[in-house]
């Protein structure tokens, strides 16, 4: 193990949103980094295999929250080869809490990492770039230099959503690195459509006429308020500009995220996670930014580049049924790279955060895709 990713001195828990407008009025927003420390300490209190939480120290500087889970009782002779470790990335917003009902069945047979995203939950919060391809970059060379701190020569890729996008822009950089790369609901693959041409195509196509279409879930009203904001200010300012209403409005707007979870908390465990999550300083969120035209689209569609991925690089996309991202992205992917192992699954009964939906399906899935590699 390198240094580097040795236990870390916690940060600082009074570090609060610096250049904000709210900096004014410190008590505004109730939250900090010790109360989403001691959130995601109630969450990560589920886990029964070995779990080890610290900071992973980059040679920035940077530090990148990291959990580590392993299984004792599944152990191998020391003669035996070890598994193909699976990584985890978050999607936007998120953090390595959502995974709770993933990591212990996951762990079961081989290492399961799964890490902050630089500039969201516990890891550390830099300025990104107002440039697209420099902030996707400043996403991707975090998580290779956390790779390299760690000292894995070889993973399991899976991202969700945002972080589908960035480890699909990882495994283009660092083939080498990536046995398996797993796309879960990823964001940021198709191109924007044009309106016009959009309604051009339907007035050709005429009624009854064209492929046979499937309607799809339009955006949850959380995602429409967040994208009428989107173009003014960062993604979930709204988020912190409601100061000491922000933890209900989250509950208004995310009560899927307490159902979701419901059997394991009985409280708003998870919706105040992901409120402190992001009601810190905006960091990852304004990256993001940079990368979308406007929430639901990236400024360097992903489409554009999957041809780059080598064909000997298997690739699994997971997709709810029910979810608002069109899994037709998916066969699109299927399309470009016809000629290597790609596949698209669907989850039925799932939404965009099919990890959470259908979580004995996911794990299953995953799990059979672990097993493929070795």
């Amino acid at each position: 193990m390198d240094p580097a990713a040795t236990t870390a001195p916690m940060q600082n828990d009074s570090e609060t949103e610096s250049s904000s407008i709210w900096d004014w009025w410190p008590s505004w927003r109730p939250t900090s980094m010790s109360l989403l420390k001691s959130t995601e300490a109630k969450i990560l209190a589920c886990i029964q295999n070995d779990l080890w939480a610290r900071f992973v120290t980059l040679p920035n500087r940077d530090r990148i929250w990291t959990l580590t889970l392993t299984n004792k009782l599944a152990r191998k002779p020391a003669e035996q080869a070890p598994k193909t470790p699976l990584v985890m990335v978050h999607g936007f917003g998120g953090g390595v809490g959502l995974w709770i009902r993933n990591l212990d069945t996951l762990s079961r047979w081989r290492p399961v990492y799964a890490f902050d995203l630089l500039g969201f939950g516990r890891s550390s919060r830099p300025s990104f770039p107002a440039d697209p391809a420099q902030a996707e970059e400043q996403f991707v060379n975090s998580i290779e230099l956390w790779r390299e701190s760690v000292g894995l020569e070889n993973m399991i890729l899976l991202g969700h959503s945002l972080g589908g996008y960035l480890a699909t822009s990882y495994a283009i950089q660092y083939p080498t690195r990536v046995a398996h790369l797993i796309l879960v609901d990823p964001w940021g693959f198709p191109e924007r459509p044009q309106p016009q041409a959009q309604a051009q195509a339907q007035a050709q196509a005429g009624p009854g006429q064209g492929t046979e279409v499937v309607k799809r879930p339009t955006p949850p009203r959380w995602v429409k308020a967040i994208a009428a904001v989107v173009s003014l200010f960062n993604p979930l300012a709204v988020i912190r500009a409601a100061g000491p209403w922000g933890p209900g409005l989250v509950n208004r707007f995310r009560p899927d995220f307490k159902r979701k979870f419901e059997d394991l908390f009985d409280d708003d465990t998870m919706t105040q996670y992901i409120y402190h999550c992001n009601a810190q300083t905006p960091s990852g969120e304004v990256g993001f930014r940079a990368m979308s035209e406007s929430l639901g689209w990236a400024k360097r569609p992903m489409l554009q580049r999957v041809h780059q991925l080598p064909p000997s690089m298997p690739l699994t996309m997971l997709y709810g049924a029910r979810s608002w991202v069109d899994s037709s992205s998916g066969d699109s992917v299927t399309h470009i790279r016809s000629q290597t192992h790609t596949r698209v699954l669907l989850v039925n009964d799932a939404s965009h955060h099919v990890y959470a939906d259908q979580p004995e399906e996911f794990n299953k899935v995953v799990e059979n895709i672990c097993n493929s590699i070795d």
